[in-house]
């Protein structure tokens, strides 16, 4: 086995490999710590650091100057490029150190730049799932949970305990305020100042973001059939295009909008948004 000298000092082994596992291709300029477990065929580029504890899945590649930091997980198949920085510590004053996680899961795509934080707080994690497109200066803050196939464009900022469900699409420079629950399938245009709940299957934009309309194209490319979005659409219009409030539009589509698993899961998506603080229904009220 060969070794490298942190800048510390600390003798590290290059080649850490999961047990069972043969052949990462490792540069011999990479830093990787003891701890570390490295998946079969799994690439670490030039100068990369792999901290503590720290795990990679088969047939993942990283490529030159990342680095992972302690308690990060990155599952199989990922790509990471040039100048990520993964599992850093928690932008948040309550972090006093404690142990936490960033777990990613498998086939992401995640571009140049990319910041993704541990969590804040004992045993928690910042959980991002499988096959999203994290394009460039992309940020994830901690405590934050990403579903599976989202697309998120350049420099779009999410900030702590967001969740955004699964296949919602970001526009470029999007900016995310914390707690907020951004629903499947919901697009959200670029350079939107996202503040309130963004509800599933919707178009919204702005500063700060309304909903426009509902995101037909989506629906459709994710096999929606067409009844269940000619139901949505009516329910869309019911919330958005009335002069409904919103306790009314609810109790409007309950009763008047073709019963279906999307239908029934928009209401209780939009029935939670009252329990929560300013329009966020993650946030405990004050």
């Amino acid at each position: 086995m060969s070794s490298l000298q942190s800048p510390s000092g600390l003798s590290l082994q290059d080649n850490s490999v999961m047990p069972g596992s043969t052949n990462p291709l490792i540069h011999p300029t990479a830093i990787i710590h003891p701890t570390a477990a490295i998946g079969a065929g799994a690439q670490i580029g030039a100068f990369c650091v792999m901290g503590a504890d720290v795990k990679v899945g088969a047939g993942t590649r990283i490529d030159p100057h990342v680095v992972v930091e302690q308690y990060t997980s990155i599952g199989q198949d990922c790509i990471i490029s040039s100048g990520s920085v993964l599992g850093g510590a928690p932008q948040d004053k309550k972090f006093k150190g404690e142990q936490s996680f960033l777990i990613i899961g498998d086939r992401n795509i995640i571009r140049e730049f990319v910041t993704m934080h541990r969590a804040t707080g004992e045993g928690n994690a910042t959980r991002i799932g499988n096959d999203n497109m994290i394009m460039g200066y992309c940020h994830v803050a901690h405590n934050c949970t990403l579903g599976n196939s989202i697309m998120m464009a350049n420099l779009t900022g999410i900030s702590g305990h967001v969740v955004v469900e699964d296949c919602a699409i970001f526009g470029g420079m999007a900016g995310v305020h914390q707690f907020v629950r951004i629903g499947k399938l919901a697009m959200i245009g670029g350079y939107s100042k996202v503040v309130q709940d963004v509800p599933p299957f919707m178009i919204a934009d702005g500063r700060p973001t309304k909903v426009y309309d509902l995101n037909v194209v989506g629906l459709r490319r994710n096999g929606v059939p067409a009844n269940v979005r000619s139901s949505l659409r009516q329910a869309c219009k019911l919330l958005y295009r009335s002069n409904l409030n919103l306790s009314q539009a609810v109790e409007a589509i309950d009763s008047e909008v073709e019963q279906s698993a999307e239908r029934d899961y928009l209401l209780e998506f939009i029935r939670g948004i009252k329990f929560g603080f300013r329009g966020r229904q993650l946030e405990n009220p004050r």
